[in-house]
């Protein structure tokens, strides 16, 4: 079956319509960072699959990138390597051909996530890294309150954690990823104390769930929001969220080794 959107584009989601300024948004945080370096250790070659605009890609290691999206695929910085067309559940490479894998903000993309992570697991010979977000703790976020058609799609679209945990097989850790304040990777919790944020429609464009809910809702969530911020009620329920360093969220790193 071929799901692909015009711009190559393998998911649900279609880059080629709402990519456009994603890297504007979306920079690799290097708290988050921190959290994929060490689960690579010593990892000299790594495959980056639904590798993107090329976040969290690390620069000091073998990377190889699979990007299906032509839209992604050129917003990627010079210093990266070119990715590869091709998609999750067929990957073109050799069994055992990397020392480590990953994948970042992807797999709710994927038409088939087990056959996915059965091709990542097919084609490395050590750890699986898979940084995504948990739908059960989405409603943490005050976003569950001001844009609940919103979580409602992202709670839908994320694979529950025990499917990526199945597909990945052997031994699996989970890490909870805690979202600090000042977060530069812009998915929708980064702007947990940041709420002026998301009224840039570029910002909610670069979270590919607001292109799923019904017309009218995205203006309904900015004129509350706006409002609420103008006159305070924002602030009176969630105000202390502005200095608070971290989030307990739904980020999380799911690392799978044989």
């Amino acid at each position: 079956m071929n799901n692909r959107h015009d711009d190559g584009s393998a998911g649900d989601a279609n880059y080629g319509a709402i990519g456009k300024g994603y890297t504007d948004y979306r920079q690799p945080d290097p708290y988050i960072e921190g959290f994929i370096a060490k689960a690579l250790g010593g990892a000299g070659s790594v495959l980056n699959v639904g590798a993107g605009a090329g976040s969290y890609e690390p620069v000091d290691r073998k990377v190889t990138a699979v990007e299906p999206s032509a839209s992604m695929r050129s917003q990627r910085p010079a210093h990266l390597p070119t990715a590869i067309d091709a998609v999750a559940q067929s990957l073109p490479f050799d069994d055992d051909s990397f020392d480590a894998s990953m994948s970042t903000f992807s797999v709710h993309q994927w038409p088939d996530l087990s056959a996915g992570l059965a091709e990542m697991r097919r084609v490395t010979r050590g750890a699986v890294l898979i940084l995504t977000c948990d739908p059960a703790r989405l409603s943490r976020s005050w976003l569950a309150e001001y844009a609940p058609e919103m979580i409602e799609v992202e709670a839908r679209r994320y694979p529950a954690i025990q499917a990526i945990v199945a597909g990945l097989g052997g031994q699996v850790e989970m890490v909870p990823v805690q979202i600090p304040l000042h977060c530069t990777d812009g998915f929708s919790e980064a702007y947990y104390g940041r709420p002026e944020r998301l009224l840039d429609p570029g910002a909610r464009r670069a979270n590919s769930a607001w292109s799923f809910v019904a017309p009218g809702v995205e203006a309904r969530f900015a004129e509350r929001l706006s409002r609420d911020l103008e006159n305070g009620t924002w602030d009176e329920k969630y105000g202390a969220l502005r200095t608070q360093p971290t989030f307990d969220g739904s980020l999380c790193l799911i690392v799978g080794r044989p």
